[in-house]
């Protein structure tokens, strides 16, 4: 079985901080993590074949034991992955594919801008380092010293 690992834009401040709620969320280290500009994530979505991320990364990518799931798909099993009550979020697929995505992606479009982008991109905490794939690489995909 397949560790999920959640794949996120390394600079973006939402995307950063839903990482930090989803390991607050996770006591049993469930899902693992890399920033969408490292070198980590790109090799993880090539060997399952997963698309080509954009500069800079248009979407959330969540890879489980059923492939590379992406935007509010991806949003909606990682809420299901953490069990009652996050997984009642579910309720939003309810909705038609094309609406989830369509909110997911009004989101994505302005999220530097309604929430802002990082200068310097944070490193993973100590206590949290082994859920990331590359530990030693900042979210940008930066080691120390580079």
């Amino acid at each position: 079985m397949i560790q999920p690992v959640i794949l996120f834009d390394g600079v973006c401040n939402v995307c950063n901080a839903a990482v930090r709620w989803v390991i607050a969320r996770d006591p049993d280290a469930r899902f693992r993590f890399a920033s969408l500009q490292s070198d980590a994530a790109r090799e993880a979505l090539g060997k399952l074949g997963g698309p080509e991320t954009g500069t800079p990364p248009e979407s959330i990518f969540l890879i489980d034991e059923e492939g590379v799931h992406t935007r509010s798909a991806a949003v909606l099993r990682i809420s299901r992955g953490l069990g009652r009550p996050y997984s009642l979020l579910r309720v939003g697929s309810v909705l038609p594919r094309p609406m989830q995505d369509g909110i997911y992606d009004l989101i994505a479009r302005n999220r530097y801008r309604w929430f802002g982008r990082s200068i310097e991109c944070p490193r993973p905490a100590a206590s949290v380092a082994t859920r990331f794939l590359d530990p030693d690489v900042d979210s940008c995909g930066v080691k120390p010293g580079d």
